[in-house]
């Protein structure tokens, strides 16, 4: 009886067609020959609900319609930016594991502010810029691209290519075989030594067409007249700052917007960019030996969108839309690519984004009446820091603040012989008093432990000892920081899309809700390879179950 029991069991579990794709390991004939990701930075899943009529038929449509479509799916972070969103994408794991809590944070032992990238162990190739001395040993956690460079002994292949380093870097892992990135400073695709000591000819021969400064002469003209963009708000619209608080309609001058920047930062919000990095693109399926053995390889492509300018255009505007028209045209350009030189079967894509995209304040109040407001750290740290003089002396109490939170002096702290927690809760509960700040805590509490509340958890998944701050907080939805000589690219959005084609991958639409975290173990199934070893997250099964 025994016996039959058992063997029953061995049958159920065999037999069951989720059975084997949970496991996270597949035959090997099953995976794809090459993964190409699609990551675009400040993406809204409802841009493409509203541009559906203005899209063309093998762009963002092909993926929408014959692929599967996630649609509840969050990117849920104490402060959201490509760079922490690409690390948790890529990891499988919050901010708290991956230690990416931000594009910048402060380094208490330098007692300066320190870049997420920023390695001088490293020197950029590609260009006599600084750009490069970058590397992804910050990033505390593998990705899913590390683990398949380990599972395939190395023989996977493993690119990258994005406007901004700290995507390109984060999406590529440490294990990869090139990382590629545009640098403003030069307007050439360059590189760091961590990935590659010699510069590729093809890399070079294409930096040579000089695209920077061929683009940067011409104007941004609308792809289609400007009177069909019905789906935005007129081109005019008076309470859009535009470029550099001036500039906000078309045509949009970018040799002006160029020279006013002293760099080629502005063209990284315009199609120009998806432009220039659907070329680099091309340029890399054809001259880098992707999909020719029977190992799996990697290529993610990191698009921009507007996210530098989003708060002087917003979702609503013509210029967003404009960006997409043009987007979708260059997606369809690699598909079309891909799919002729892999064989439709043989290539999974996937659609994302590593942030989410927030409704200007002004917009939301003046249009609608929404109850926002523009929130000041600035005024916030000032009154701060007159109460804790008040309260505990005269004292540089704090030492820094940034990304809505705020690092004490330590030193000072411990010179009055205060205790800290003490002087944490006094600061956080002081915060808490702010209009416009939905909930601020002190480190010491989130260092105790997790909590489940969707609005306290994400306090709890994003804080990083050693990284964070002394006090951490949110703000009320649609509120949004302002200071009076920084721009910040801030979202409070948590929606983000997710679209698996091709390789098998069956139409439907999936609207169970998953998080950002479940990207990373479902690309392992899919791969057959094993999940990141700190991945918390679950692999979808819908496509999972379908497929295999």
């Amino acid at each position: 009886m025994k016996y039959y029991l058992l063997l029953i069991i061995f049958l159920i579990l065999n037999i069951h067609p989720g059975a084997k794709a949970q496991s996270g390991f597949i035959p090997e004939q099953q995976s794809p020959k090459v993964v190409i990701g699609l990551v675009v930075e400040n993406m809204r899943p409802d841009y493409i609900q509203r541009y559906w009529n203005k899209f063309e038929a093998n762009g963002f449509k092909k993926l929408y319609s014959g692929g599967a479509v996630y649609t509840n799916v969050n990117m849920t972070q104490h402060y959201n930016s490509y760079a922490s969103g690409t690390a948790t994408l890529f990891t499988g794991v919050h901010p708290s594991l991956h230690g990416i809590i931000g594009k910048t944070w402060y380094d208490r032992l330098r007692s300066r502010e320190t870049e997420c990238t920023e390695d001088e162990n490293y020197f950029t190739v590609g260009a006599d810029t600084q750009t490069g001395n970058a590397s992804p040993r910050k990033l505390l956690s593998h990705t899913v691209t590390d683990n398949l460079k380990i599972f395939s002994k190395g023989k996977s292949l493993v690119y990258s290519a994005a406007m901004n380093k700290e995507s390109a870097i984060f999406s590529a892992g440490h294990a990869a075989d090139g990382a590629f990135w545009f640098d403003p400073e030069s307007g050439k695709i360059v590189s760091s030594s961590f990935y590659i000591n010699t510069f590729p000819d093809w890399v070079h021969d294409f930096n040579l067409e000089n695209y920077s400064a061929r683009y940067s002469s011409q104007n941004w003209v609308t792809l289609l007249p400007a009177d069909q963009y019905t789906e935005s708000i007129p081109d005019d619209y008076i309470s859009e700052k535009g470029y550099f608080d001036k500039w906000n309609t078309f045509p949009h001058n970018l040799r002006r917007y160029t020279k006013e920047a002293e760099s080629y930062k502005p063209l990284i919000t315009t199609p120009y960019s998806h432009l220039m990095l659907k070329d680099f693109a091309l340029s890399l399926l054809n001259n880098v030996p992707l999909g020719e053995d029977e190992w799996t390889d990697f290529f993610t492509i990191v698009f921009s969108s507007m996210d530098y300018e989003n708060g002087s255009f917003g979702p609503a505007s013509l210029e967003m839309q404009d960006s997409y028209l043009y987007l979708d045209k260059y997606i369809a350009e690699l598909i079309g690519f891909c799919e002729k030189k892999f064989g439709k079967d043989n290539v999974l894509f996937y659609l994302t984004a590593n942030t989410s995209a927030s409704y200007p304040v002004k917009y939301l109040k003046e249009e609608f009446n929404i109850p926002v407001d523009a929130f000041s750290p600035e005024s916030a740290i000032a009154l701060l820091t007159s109460y804790l003089n008040i309260t505990y002396g005269e004292e540089k109490w704090i030492e820094y603040f940034s990304d809505l939170q705020v690092y004490l002096n330590h030193d000072a702290i411990k010179k009055h012989k205060i205790d800290l927690n003490e002087i944490r809760a006094e600061a956080s509960n002081f915060i808490n008093q702010f209009e416009g700040v939905h909930i601020s805590m002190p480190a010491d509490q989130l260092e105790k432990g997790f909590s489940d509340n969707s609005l306290i958890g994400t306090l709890f998944k994003s804080y990083a000892k050693n990284r964070s701050g002394d006090i951490l907080y949110l703000l009320k939805e649609g509120w949004q920081p302002s200071y009076k000589f920084k721009k910040v690219n801030y979202s409070d959005q948590t929606h983000i899309p997710l679209i698996f084609y091709g390789a098998g991958i069956q139409p439907q639409i999936i609207r169970e809700q998953y998080n950002a975290i479940d990207l990373a173990p479902t690309l392992s199934v899919l791969l057959g390879i094993p999940a990141p070893d700190k991945s918390y997250g679950q692999a979808m099964h819908q496509i999972i179950k379908n497929k295999f």
